[in-house]
């Protein structure tokens, strides 16, 4: 076996690992490496970074294979710039695929199973025995990516302000404005319309909390999160079964902080998918995305 590396760059961090024969040698943890999230210029100073702690960690100049998954690998020049880099810190074989091919590959080690993401974004992405895939969701937080913490954040303030309206009782204004330092409704609402817009994803954890305390708006978002989380999965179920005639039930498993720290989420998940189908096997424990990176670079090392 060789010196490997994988990185999983998801939409808030980014985690790196160095193994060999089994063995970790270095792990680091950065900031993001998504382009779209923090700019490109920022991006690569992160991944820079993270490659330059990872490898003194592990006392390593080079690595004989590197799998990288990062969200938004489809865009123009994401898998070129990330190569580029990973040249320069002597990476001899690499691969960069999406976030959500690794978190499968951590899951199911290129076997057919379904994936449910809920992190700062969603998606749904099943896979067959022979390779093919089919998903559902995942359409970009202003498109769709229901169930995410982003969906969350936003969602919640538009039904905090009909709230608002309405003089129903809720915390997520003020909890919100208090986050965000804003002073009155005027400044509230200039910062959540503002260019560029504020990270909605860093509200989930403030609605999970009010949520928990009883806030009727919070838990009424937190619980179609989790309908719309069910729904994705058995729609992917039924592609699944329905293209590629599949018998028998297909594994299900999840990964993301909205599932894994929101009990309002989690729970309600968990019996949903029981309810509608009580045979399909599901994860208690979340997918660490980053071992399905480890897991394809091993392969790339092995085939060199």
């Amino acid at each position: 076996m060789s010196l490997i590396l994988g990185i999983d760059g998801g939409g808030t961090n980014t985690r790196a690992s160095i193994v060999e024969n089994g063995n970790l040698l270095g792990h680091a943890t950065g900031g993001s490496i998504k382009r779209l999230r923090v700019g490109a210029e920022a991006a690569e100073a992160n991944l820079r970074a993270i490659l330059q702690e990872v490898y003194a960690q592990a006392g390593v100049s080079r690595v004989r294979a590197a799998c990288c998954g990062v969200a938004s690998v489809s865009m123009p020049g994401i898998a070129e710039w990330i190569t580029s880099v990973f040249s320069d810190f002597g990476v001899e074989h690499s691969e960069v695929v999406g976030d959500e091919v690794i978190a499968l590959d951590a899951a199911f080690k290129g076997g057919p199973g379904i994936l449910q993401i809920a992190g700062t974004g969603s998606n749904t992405i099943g896979r067959a025995a022979d390779g093919s895939r089919e998903s559902a969701g995942g359409w970009s937080s202003r498109l769709g990516d229901e169930g995410s913490g982003y969906w969350i954040g936003v969602h919640s303030l538009r039904r905090a302000l009909h709230a608002y309206d309405r003089d129903e009782p809720s915390q997520i204004i003020p909890r919100v404005s208090q986050f965000w330092g804003a002073k009155g409704m005027d400044e509230f609402i200039n910062i959540g319309d503002g260019t560029p817009a504020p990270d909605f994803a860093a509200l989930a954890p403030i609605i999970d909390e009010l949520a928990e305390a009883g806030d009727p708006v919070a838990k009424a978002v937190l619980a179609d999160a989790a309908r719309d989380l069910v729904t994705f999965v058995l729609l992917v179920r039924d592609k699944l079964k329905r293209k590629h005639h599949i018998a028998g039930e297909v594994p299900v498993a999840w990964t993301g902080s909205v599932i894994e720290k929101m009990r309002q989420v989690r729970e309600p998940f968990f019996a949903g998918l029981k309810a509608a189908a009580p045979e399909m096997p599901v994860a208690a424990q979340a997918v660490v995305s980053l071992e399905g990176a480890l897991w394809r670079a091993q392969r790339i090392a092995d085939r060199f």
